[in-house]
């Protein structure tokens, strides 16, 4: 992915199955020279607090559900390096296509945690701040973002805009037949748009050597005629300088990339999950060996930038906010049963009518 200019198919064979890595597991710089760790001293601290009040608000979702308050949550600790690393690069006027775990990217866009637990609690406007900060609303349905993401970016390029779509997708859609349609679309029509895929080893209950043959997610991009790069998705600052360079390459007219960031889903799948039932402790304890977080503090010791008034500004932010989230969640109003049907259509359909005559008595009989 050297430059940004398009590039030959001959080239393309050549992905490393080794990530790309500039903090090592032990927070002390590592050798890679190819990709700079030179960010401003505000902008490294910036990166640590929107990890640790991502992880934070993480934990108040998962409560929140179990309180009830929420329907269903999909945790992200493990991975907010891999997050909040490849939002924090792109402009603000980068679109941002999520699937359903993407918390540390929507802090990074200042998306209200309340607007994201509206959307979890089947609140239809729980989407509509979304949209305001350049950021699709949540995709439940494995890989169609993908699509969306496609989409946006040909629309950029016939409005002559020069901003960038990100599709945010997992390990698992990879294995789905719109996400083949979507690399296939985006490269041969050189849209600006990066496949950003989360590998946190496991779709559900299905492990990522079950997923694929390939030595790894990002040698499909060989197939599609576009760079691939796996990157150590618990490294912040790999995350953060990989997605530069894709983002830079797509915004110049080269066409799409996929990245693969390596990382790990400490949680369940989602709070209806038992993980315990499919993956051993001792695959857990290796990757909270390699946390990002504790990983990125210690880089910050190193350089002479964490302090204890670092950590206080975090711990303040991160009470502040989750004391919003609950405010804003806890006993919020249902929504009206009937805007799922009245919002659809200008007028309703006499297919939508019956269903919702259908609901209403299914609802009334449970009553």
């Amino acid at each position: 992915m050297a430059g940004v200019s398009r590039m030959p198919l001959g080239s393309l064979a050549s992905v490393d199955i080794e990530p790309v890595q500039l903090v090592d597991p032990d927070g002390t710089p590592t050798a890679e020279h190819r990709y700079s760790r030179d960010l401003p001293a505000e902008t490294l601290c910036w990166l640590y607090e929107m990890m640790v009040v991502a992880r934070d608000l993480d934990a108040e979702f998962v409560n929140l559900q179990r309180q009830g308050e929420l329907a269903l949550y999909t945790p992200c600790q493990g991975q907010e390096a891999a997050q909040v690393g490849a939002a924090a690069c792109l402009r603000k006027t980068d679109w941002l296509i999520p699937q359903y775990r993407e918390l540390g990217a929507y802090l990074v866009r200042g998306i209200p945690p309340g607007h994201v637990g509206a959307a979890w609690r089947g609140t239809w406007c729980g989407g509509l701040e979304f949209t305001k900060k350049c950021c699709a609303p949540m995709s439940v349905p494995i890989g169609t973002q993908t699509l969306h993401a496609v989409g946006a970016a040909m629309a950029a390029q016939r409005l002559g805009e020069d901003s960038v779509t990100v599709a945010f997708l997992g390990d698992g859609a990879t294995s789905e037949g719109d996400v083949h349609e979507a690399l296939n679309f985006a490269a041969v029509f050189a849209t600006p748009c990066v496949f950003y895929v989360q590998n946190n080893q496991w779709a559900i209950s299905m492990p990522v050597s079950r997923q694929t043959a390939a030595p790894s997610i990002a040698h499909k991009a060989i197939g599609y005629g576009m760079p691939g790069i796996r990157v150590d998705g618990n490294d912040v600052l790999a995350c953060y300088a990989v997605m530069a360079e894709a983002a830079a390459r797509a915004r110049a007219g080269a066409g799409p990339a996929l990245i693969e960031a390596v990382t790990y889903r400490l949680g369940p799948h989602t709070t209806a999950d038992d993980p315990t039932r499919y993956r051993s402790q001792e695959e857990v304890d290796r990757w909270l060996a390699l946390d990002p977080i504790p990983r990125y503090r210690t880089y910050l010791r190193g350089q002479g930038l964490f302090s204890e008034r670092l950590e206080s500004r975090v711990a303040a932010r991160s009470k502040r906010m989750r004391a919003e989230l609950r405010d804003a969640v806890v006993d919020a109003p249902d929504f009206d049963i009937d805007d799922v049907f009245t919002m659809v259509y200008a007028e309703m359909t006499p297919g939508l009518r019956a269903q919702r005559e259908q609901l209403r008595a299914e609802l009334a009989r449970a009553d």
